[in-house]
């Protein structure tokens, strides 16, 4: 594959990791004002985004799947346009209903990036984990943007701008890719750029089991942590406002985010097993703090909690590739979001049902605790990487 093209892809890969952790974050800033836009609680307003996470992860795998036989440019010209329409028709709802149809449709079709632009970037990747480490910076910048996009936006000009202005961009970036795939910058790629040895059956189906466990709980974390952070701030870090908890929510996810470059990094050069395992234990006690914590040191505490979370990533995926074969990927991927973005998604009621039961964030934190030490554990349980150390020997 030609410089150009491989700089291509994984320059609008990054663009499209960061469009698809974007407007999700936005909603959760907008659900503090919108209670008083539609007459409705706090909690009713989250109701209305479950909908649209539901699909962001149940149709991955089909996704995935038309990725595989279809083909990936051409689900990723579908993501940006349709991601992008979306998020206009968000922004120009009348009320509850109409949002939450426009809500799903932006998990229709942000369900299209992760298991076809992943599994487009690994093919393309000669040092994946790098790859996929800066790949996971932009899903970080996604949240961290949304937080700055979505304050800044609902302050000057009302929450309905925070979803028409980047839904304009990135309809835009959908326009850009069209044009440069008919210039021939943006190809498709049928396999690997660096092929590794295939894991034998055993191996596949173990490592499939477990990553199951792994994914769907690392997944509720990620899920459940998302909505809460705005909540939190806004109740824990004294009177700073809406700006001043998505100013925060900006500095988590933005921090958080840069991680993964190490992490990817490390999961090239050390065991990818072994990242998952610690970075999923160091969880556990940050996110009991994070039960109790405020003022900066909630945001501190919060950085670290959603750091760890996302640093297992490049780990996990590259585990996924591993265990699958190359023609399989993006199904494989697909079916690996149905778990992290669709069965987890429903960390969102759990997030408004434990709220309302408790009046607070304790218990539910004191379970993602537990769901962290969960993922520790099943992970011990992947394969032994000393045999595929010999075979990618031969």
């Amino acid at each position: 594959m030609p410089r150009r093209s491989a700089q291509a892809s994984l320059a609008f890969s990054c663009a499209g990791h960061a469009y698809a952790h974007l407007f999700e974050p936005i909603f959760f800033i907008a659900a503090l004002v919108l209670p008083g836009e539609f007459g409705m609680s706090y909690e009713e307003v989250l109701a209305l985004v479950v909908a649209g996470k539901l699909l962001y992860g149940l149709l991955a795998p089909l996704m995935g799947w038309l990725g595989d036989r279809w083909s990936t440019v051409g689900m990723m010209a579908v993501y940006f346009l349709g991601l992008g329409a979306s998020a206009m028709m968000v922004g120009f709802s009348t009320g509850p209903w109409s949002l939450a149809v426009a809500l799903g449709f932006i998990g229709l079709f942000g369900s299209i990036y992760h298991p076809v632009g992943i599994a487009w970037l690994i093919r393309n990747a000669v040092n994946r984990g790098r790859a996929i480490g800066l790949n996971g910076v932009f899903g970080g910048i996604g949240p961290a943007l949304a937080g700055l996009i979505a304050g800044v936006l609902i302050a000057a000009s009302g929450w309905r701008a925070a979803f028409v202005v980047p839904g304009v961009m990135v309809f835009a970036t959908g326009l850009a890719f069209l044009v440069l795939l008919r210039a021939g910058v943006v190809v498709e790629a049928k396999a690997d750029r660096k092929p590794e040895p295939a894991a034998d059956r055993g191996d596949t189906i173990r490592a499939g089991l477990v990553l199951t466990v792994t994914m769907l709980s690392a997944g509720l974390i990620y899920q459940a942590t998302q909505p809460s952070l705005p909540k939190l701030f806004s109740e824990r870090l004294g009177d700073v406002g809406v700006l001043g908890a998505a100013g925060a929510v900006t500095v988590v996810y933005l921090l958080a985010g840069l991680t993964q470059i190490l992490a990817g990094h490390l999961a090239d050069r050390y065991s990818p097993k072994r990242l998952y395992v610690v970075a999923a234990l160091v969880q556990v006690p940050l996110l009991l703090l994070v039960a109790s914590g405020s003022g900066l040191s909630l945001v501190v505490l919060a950085v670290l909690a959603v750091s760890f979370n996302m640093a297992g990533i490049p780990a996990e995926n590259l585990l996924l590739a591993r265990y699958t074969p190359a023609r399989w990927r993006g199904t494989a991927f697909g079916l690996k979001f149905i778990l992290s973005f669709g069965v987890s998604g429903l960390g969102v009621p759990l997030v408004s049902v434990m709220r309302g039961a408790t009046g607070g964030f304790e218990a539910l934190f004191m379970l993602l605790a537990a769901a962290a030490a969960l993922v520790a554990l099943a992970a011990t349980w992947l394969p032994s990487e000393r045999k595929e150390a010999v075979a990618a020997a031969e």
